[in-house]
């Protein structure tokens, strides 16, 4: 009688400790919910049979883990709950869930015959240890569940990499900031971004050679700043820049032609300044032409005593200097070489027998084209003469000395005016043009320069003064070394804003 009054009593708290168990366990995320109650009834019964062969000879344990009580004493679980349900016995939202929790393909690594432990089987989840990642209550674990821990934050499980959010920053380790995180760092925390991917890395030559540092500047050559081994100032470091584009290397030989219409305005003496800046900025290559049609003056200007450096005496010898196998002190026997400047002089011919024409003026300057990188051509007072033209056909720049006279000025601007109505090469021309202002002692009248300064300013590149300098006021020979340094300064200024225009002409398509 006894015994089956426990059996009886066994059996009804089995089956209310299923039905507490079905009610309390919501489904998993991953799983789907339960067709029925009629799904469950089979297999109460059959686990009401084993456990019920099973109670009779260990009557104090069950096969569901659950410790036998006394016949008088109900269930712990079917007392009313006077506390609300810990946080992590809540479903998690699908979408927290999905996002940390175990995923799907998990199910698929589990050996064969093994079901993942649930509630029905605490001791399968103690088993598993505080390690485990099995739902418990609600589909969370203790140890991963969101209660006072960020998700993000959260340790990624076996196969799965941490994402750093859209738009987000890498933190330390390699882990995406938190959104507060974000807010401080938008660009990331210093020191700890990601790894960048390398580049694809170039190994050419010139490019290596624009990787490499650039040479130091060096240290000042006069002064007080040359003695404490200092850099240049402002004054030396322009004087530099000037000469470094005064040597400017073009593409190809290059003619500058000076020209005023005007006898007495300073054409020689520019000519022979100019040849000399260019001279020693580049180091030679360089020489000065007197284009004159019949007889110049700058063979009076000049050093040397050579009879045969005129241009009459190099167009006789026009058969043997134009041969394939001439070479530069061939050409150079008809020259003049000016040391202090570094260039070369081929001046006109000191008798009015023999007038110089548009041909030999073509002849001249390819040959002169060949041995020499700047021409520099100091032309007549004749503006209809046919070598004055085609010295103009040939200029990369031109170069208008003037004095602030009314009589030098006047002829520069009838010039130019002429020159405008020769077609869009003269017009280019003449928008590179360079005045250089040279004044001997009592030649500047400052009405002059008041209301044709503008004017200059506005039709030509640039204006160059050329201070007022008694070597070249003295009508003798010009040595460069002679030259005051503000007057050599001023000189090596128009060179280089010359250069800048012919570098402009040779970049410019027509």
């Amino acid at each position: 009688m006894t015994d089956s009054h426990n059996s009886g009593q066994h059996k009804d708290r089995e089956a209310a400790a299923a039905e507490v168990r079905r009610m309390w366990q919501p489904t998993p995320s991953w799983t789907q919910p339960d067709p029925g109650p009629a799904a469950d009834a089979e297999p109460v019964e059959e686990t009401e049979e084993k456990t019920d062969a099973l109670s009779e000879d260990f009557p104090g344990d069950s096969w569901s883990g659950q410790a036998a009580k006394p016949a008088n004493q109900p269930a712990p679980w079917t007392q009313p709950q006077s506390q609300p349900a810990p946080p992590w016995t809540q479903p998690v939202p699908e979408s927290a869930a999905s996002s940390w929790t175990q995923p799907e393909e998990q199910d698929d690594e589990l050996p064969a015959g093994t079901e993942p432990a649930t509630a029905d089987d605490p001791a399968a989840a103690q088993e598993a240890g505080p390690g485990s990642s099995s739902p418990v209550f609600g589909g969370s674990s203790f140890h991963g569940s969101g209660a006072g821990q960020d998700p993000q934050q959260a340790t990624p499980q076996a196969g799965q990499f941490p994402q750093t959010p859209q738009g987000g920053q890498p933190g330390p380790g390699g882990q995406p900031l938190s959104p507060a995180a974000q807010h401080f760092f938008p660009q990331g925390v210093p020191g700890q971004q990601a790894r960048q991917q390398p580049q694809n890395l170039s190994y050419r030559a010139d490019e290596l050679i624009q990787a490499l540092p650039l040479p130091r500047e060096a240290p000042a050559e006069r002064g007080v700043r040359s003695v404490l081994k200092l850099r240049p100032g402002s004054s030396e470091r322009s004087e530099r820049i000037a000469r470094a584009t005064a040597a400017t290397a073009f593409r190809r030989p290059v003619t500058i032609v000076v020209a005023n219409p005007k006898g007495g305005s300073g054409k020689t003496p520019t000519t022979l300044m100019l040849a000399g800046a260019l001279g020693q900025a580049r180091g030679g290559g360089v020489v000065a032409w007197d284009n004159n049609e019949l007889r110049g003056n700058m063979h009076l200007r000049t050093h040397d005593t050579n009879s045969r450096s005129t241009v009459t005496d190099m167009l006789q010898a026009m058969p043997m200097l134009t041969q394939p196998d001439a070479r530069l002190g061939d050409v150079a026997a008809y020259l003049r070489h000016q040391v202090a400047g570094q260039y070369d002089v081929l001046t006109s011919a000191t008798t009015t027998y023999a007038q110089i024409e548009a041909k030999d003026f073509d002849q001249i300057h390819r040959l002169l084209s060949r041995f020499y990188k700047v021409l520099v051509i100091d032309t007549g007072n004749n503006e209809g003469s046919s070598n004055w033209r085609e010295a103009m056909k040939a200029a990369d720049a031109l170069v208008i000395p003037i004095k602030w006279k009314s009589l030098s000025c006047a002829a520069a601007v009838q010039m130019l005016e002429e020159l405008d109505n020769q077609g869009p090469e003269a017009q280019r021309l003449i928008r590179r043009a360079v005045i250089a202002v040279s004044n001997g002692p009592g030649d500047v009248n400052k009405e002059v320069e008041k209301q044709l300064r503008p004017y200059f300013d506005s039709r030509a590149a640039a204006v160059v003064d050329i201070p007022t300098d008694m070597h070249v006021a003295a009508e003798g020979p010009l040595d460069h070394s002679a030259l005051q340094p503000g007057t050599r300064r001023a000189a090596l200024e128009l060179a280089a804003k010359v250069s800048e225009q012919i570098t402009i002409a040779l970049n410019t398509p027509r």
